[in-house]
């Protein structure tokens, strides 16, 4: 297969987008005790702030919606991706609580506009290519991840200033992200200027969008309640608590490195079915644990099955509206932060009620339902969410030519 060399370049400059977000998005969660003691949060108030980061970030994927409308969304990128990178190091410079009420305000509203953006050109890119390719962007984003949650544990360790601790980053991101910017790749003219979804497109697209929630239900449950789990209720010490995250989001890169040979080999559909019932099996394993190495295992499952979802859903809003992808990225995008927002209080709420080995078999549920909605990520030999392999591949951009 004969890929132009744009597209080439383009891809790459994707995905160390996704990589920059992934250490940005870490970088910010991972520091949250210290953020709250910089600036003298109470408890009270905390869930307030953080609450308030996914609901502005889905308020700016709506914006984004229409944005792309008379923009492409490469420029959208271009500028969303700077902002999230400086509100971050916004976060870590103030000393005034409005200060980082700003900061955060100003990191969910590029956030969301980044994130609509990003998977709006990779559901593009994947058309061009003719394969499976989505899930390696987002195992850039994990890659990402890791690497600012090292980073985040390294500043912590040595007790180094916030924006001490976020300035190397956005330093060495913040450059590299500008001169990349410059390869993104749009869709090409004619499919710049998209229809809306209408009632019936609205419609199809709400089985995606309830998969995008319990699949980010699932992910917050692992990222807020892990350690708490295994230290509270399997009795692991607390250096050991420490170890599932870290090895969630390792299995979420294996997977999502290796996942597109499967979507390509398999199909999409196929690929979700399998994901779902690994992910399920996991939180199963999780809840019925005796033990926190068998705890450990399940987390690791979890990683396996979840890293899966997230991006063949992106795919398939693709491949169902090729006319109005853009329209309805933006709008599955949202639901990230639906899933982001319910997750860990539903999780935590069901825990103190009843307990938390039971509150594990709720998004155990959840995510099982996507099994019911497998359908919608194509028929068996779709291979990468948009029909099927094409042999020869369309360069895209504002006035592209074939290959």
């Amino acid at each position: 297969m004969t890929v132009d060399v744009r597209l080439r370049r383009g891809r790459g400059a994707l995905g160390f987008s996704f990589f920059a977000q992934g250490v940005a998005f870490a970088l910010l969660v991972t520091r949250i005790p210290a953020i709250q003691h910089q600036y003298g949060i109470s408890d009270g108030l905390l869930p307030a702030f953080l609450a308030a980061v996914p609901i502005l970030a889905g308020v700016s994927s709506v914006a984004t919606e229409h944005l792309v409308k008379r923009v492409a969304p490469s420029v959208v990128l271009r500028w969303a991706q700077p902002l999230v990178l400086l509100s971050l190091l916004g976060v870590g410079a103030g000393s005034q609580m409005w200060h980082v009420a700003v900061a955060l305000g100003a990191f969910g509203l590029s956030v969301g506009a980044l994130d609509a953006s990003m998977n709006m050109l990779g559901v593009s890119l994947q058309r061009a290519y003719g394969r499976s390719i989505m899930l390696g962007f987002h195992a850039a984003y994990s890659l990402g991840g890791i690497l600012g949650a090292s980073a985040a544990w390294a500043g912590a360790h040595w007790h180094l200033d916030l924006f001490v601790s976020y300035l190397p980053a956005v330093l060495v991101l913040l450059p590299l992200g500008l001169v990349g910017s410059r390869r993104y790749v749009d869709a090409p003219a004619a499919e710049a200027h998209e229809k809306g979804l209408g009632a019936g497109g609205a419609k199809l697209l709400l089985p995606l969008c309830l998969v995008m929630a319990c699949a980010y239900i699932g992910d917050s449950t692992v990222a807020n309640w892990s350690a708490k789990y295994l230290q509270d209720v399997l009795g692991s010490s607390e250096q050991l608590a420490t170890v599932p995250y870290n090895v969630y989001m390792v299995t979420t890169l294996i997977g999502r490195a290796v996942g597109d040979l499967g979507v390509r080999r398999f199909g999409a559909a196929a690929v979700v079915r399998g994901g779902t019932v690994v992910a399920a099996g996991g939180f199963a394993v999780v809840a019925g644990a005796q033990g926190p190495w068998v705890g450990m295992l399940g987390f690791t499952l979890l990683g396996i099955g979840l890293c899966v979802i997230v991006p063949q859903t992106f795919a398939a809003a693709g491949r169902l509206f090729p006319g109005a992808s853009d329209t309805a990225i933006a709008r599955l995008n949202i639901f990230n932060y639906v899933g982001f927002l319910v997750g860990s209080p539903l999780v935590g709420g069901i825990g103190d009620a009843w307990s938390y080995r039971g509150a594990m078999l709720v998004p155990m549920v959840l995510v099982l339902i996507t099994l019911f909605h497998a359908r919608s990520f194509g028929s068996d030999r779709a291979r990468y969410g948009v029909g099927h392999e094409r042999p020869r591949v369309v360069d895209v951009g504002r006035g592209g030519n074939e290959v």
